[in-house]
This record gives structure tokens, C-alpha cells and sequence, in this order.
């Protein structure tokens, strides 16, 4: 179907959680959930260890963690790299918030949310401007069109681009959340609720969803412009604290830029691996759905996009006003790192 072109504690509980991840490739885990730190209460880097989320659709952060990069890096800083697996935006900010990791990937309208409710987090490099997102459906289920969904269920993580592209497609067909019964499951849990029969559609992340549609489900609503771009996010105090060590990681995320661009075939392939995904799965992902090759500055540009959806939030009642949302707007984006960014910096492993 085409797509629419009318254009979004600490150490040792990050390591129990990389334990627990081992086995979890799309599902995923995330220390942290029930920590008692208060929002921004992360000891940081200082304490020796940098906690870093990867997450099968922030492509990047799989490569990095491969090659070891950080690790061979930062040794001589005395910093050992945790990595801790994020299974959605959602988890990511829930991680971030707590001060279980120091870095986290989410979709920028997820980083937004997070931020107009308090977070102190700021998005310091772009990892992808992804079409990650996309209404689906079983064959046969009657569900052809946006339109269909009135009366109907849909499975959405709420927090996440997938739940915002989901009110965004409704509210260009005239149809409000209301209208629709939405089913908060995490995303992998949306699409077996889907294959159940538990809801008549789902509001699919890759590479889940491209998984999915391989095995017969239908993308039948897809639009470029609802999909955020891809936001790597620090903590304030971690970027106060530790300067150095957050510079390193964004040369990291600029030398696997790089390096991805010239080898997508085995990006693609270390996605499949991670992700649990046939290699055709993984290629389409990397090769159609995931622009890996935008400009990693945090700007005017993701401005603009999240200005849009700003309003929804406080429609629906998930930011309280749009002072929030025009707050969190002025103090989200860093541009500081990345515009210093040095790829030959990090050492190889």
C-alpha cells in the first residue's frame, strides 16, 4: 500500500536487567521500573559505569554495542558500559526517569511527552528519521481503512510514536480516541493481542510490525509524516556530571552512522540477530524503513514536528497545558555534542 506523502539501582540493577534481556529478543526488559530514584536522580557516569539503553529500532545502538566501541573508549576513563534493553520508548523515558540509565533511545514524540511531564532529559543527537510506525491488520478482518476502526479495538503503547501516530491517522479521519477502544500493550504484546483475536487492529513498531507483515499481516494505513524522528536522550545530571563521557558516546553514534551507511548488509544482519528477524526482515527494515542517514542535529526541523503534535497531548489529557508543551519545546533539544562530534575518536575493539 503507498504511503502517504502529506507531510513523530543503577549499576547493579542495569546489569540484573541485562541479565534478564539475554533472553528476551523482542520483548526486551529495562532496569529501573521500581527503583526508588527520583526523577533525574542518576549518579551518573561519576560512579564508574555508564548505563545505555540499545533497542532493536534504534539501529545504531546495536552496531555500537557489537563492535564494543564504547568500551574500548571509555577504558582509559576508568568507565565500564552497561547496556540495558529498551523495548520502547515508553520503557526507555520510564529508565531515563528513574535514573536506571544514563542514555535512552525514543521516538522524539515520546522524548517530548517526557519532557513537557517533568523528565530532565534533553535529546542530543538524532539516530534516524524511521517510518517505524503504521496501523495493522489481520486478512479478512474487515478493517480496509481508518474510517473501519469506529466502534472497533486497537492495541497501541501508549507514550510511544505508535500510540501518536494511531491519534494523529484518527483525527485526520475525522475520528476521535473516543471513538475506538485503545488497548495499552507494550508492542510485542499488541501484536499477539492481534493475532488472538483480542483487538481488530494494532499500532505496529518495527521491525515487529515488518515481521509481522511477513508473515501475512496488513500495513493498511501508512504515513511518513506521523512518524517522529528518532531522539537519543541523556539525562541532565549525566550531561552535567559527565561531559566527557556523554561526548563519547554521540562520536560513537556518528562513527556507527558511518559505518552503517557502508555496510548495510550487516547492520542488517546484527538487527536479525538481536531482533530474532529472518535477514530479509531485517534488510527491508534497514534499507526501506530506517533513514539512518539524517542529519543528527537536533533542530528547527524536529521543531516544527513536534509543535504539531504538542496539542494533542494536552487534548488528551497526557501533558496538563501547553505551557508544558511550549516548555519543554524551548528546553528539549541540545545540539551542543553532536556539532563537536569527532567519529575518529573512538577507538576500535
Amino acid at each position: 500500500m503507498p504511503i502517504s506523502r502529506r507531510f513523530t539501582r543503577r549499576s547493579l540493577l542495569g546489569a540484573a536487567a541485562v541479565a534478564a534481556s539475554a533472553s528476551l529478543a523482542l520483548t526486551g526488559c529495562v532496569a529501573g521500573e521500581d527503583s526508588e530514584a527520583s526523577a533525574g536522580g542518576s549518579a551518573a557516569a561519576s560512579d564508574g559505569v555508564l548505563n545505555i539503553d540499545f533497542a532493536t529500532y534504534n539501529p545504531l545502538s546495536l552496531v555500537i554495542k557489537e563492535k564494543g566501541w564504547l568500551e574500548s573508549s571509555l577504558a582509559d576513563q576508568g568507565v565500564e558500559v552497561n547496556w540495558v534493553q529498551s523495548a520502547g520508548s515508553n520503557k526507555a523515558n520510564e529508565a531515563l526517569r528513574s535514573g536506571a540509565i544514563d542514555v535512552g533511545s525514543t521516538a522524539g514524540s515520546a522524548a517530548l511527552l517526557a519532557r513537557a511531564n517533568g523528565s530532565p532529559i534533553q535529546a542530543i543527537s538524532l539516530y534516524s528519521q524511521p517510518e517505524w510506525a503504521a496501523l495493522v491488520t489481520l486478512p479478512d478482518s474487515g478493517v480496509d481503512s481508518v474510517e473501519d476502526l469506529k466502534g472497533k479495538s486497537v492495541a497501541a503503547t501508549k507514550g510511544t510514536d505508535p500510540y501518536f501516530f494511531l491519534l494523529q491517522s484518527l483525527e485526520e479521519a475525522g475520528l476521535s480516541q473516543d471513538d475506538v477502544t485503545v488497548q495499552n500493550l507494550q508492542h510485542a504484546d499488541g501484536l499477539t493481542a492481534l493475532n488472538n483475536g483480542s483487538v481488530d487492529a494494532w499500532s505496529g513498531l518495527d521491525p515487529i510490525m515488518a515481521g509481522a507483515e511477513q508473515d501475512g499481516a496488513e500495513l493498511f494505513y501508512r504515513n511518513l509524516d506521523f512518524n517522529t524522528y528518532g531522539f537519543l536522550n541523556a539525562t541532565e545530571s549525566f550531561l552535567k556530571e559527565d561531559p566527557e563521557v556523554a561526548q563519547t558516546v554521540v562520536n560513537a553514534y556518528e562513527k556507527a552512522r558511518a559505518w552503517a551507511a557502508e555496510n548495510p548488509e550487516e547492520t542488517a544482519q546484527i538487527l536479525a540477530d538481536v531482533a530474532g528477524l529472518d535477514l530479509e526482515v531485517a534488510t527491508t527494515v534497514i534499507t526501506e524503513r530506517s533513514n539512518l542517514d539524517v542529519d543528527p542535529v537536533p533542530g528547527e526541523t524536529q521543531r516544527a514536528v513536534l509543535e504539531k503534535i504538542g496539542p494533542a497531548f494536552v487534548e488528551t489529557g497526557d501533558v496538563a497545558n501547553q505551557k508544558q508543551i511550549d516548555d519543554a519545546l524551548g528546553s528539549l533539544l541540545n545540539d551542543s555534542l553532536v556539532k563537536a562530534a569527532d567519529p575518529a575518536a573512538i577507538k576500535e575493539s
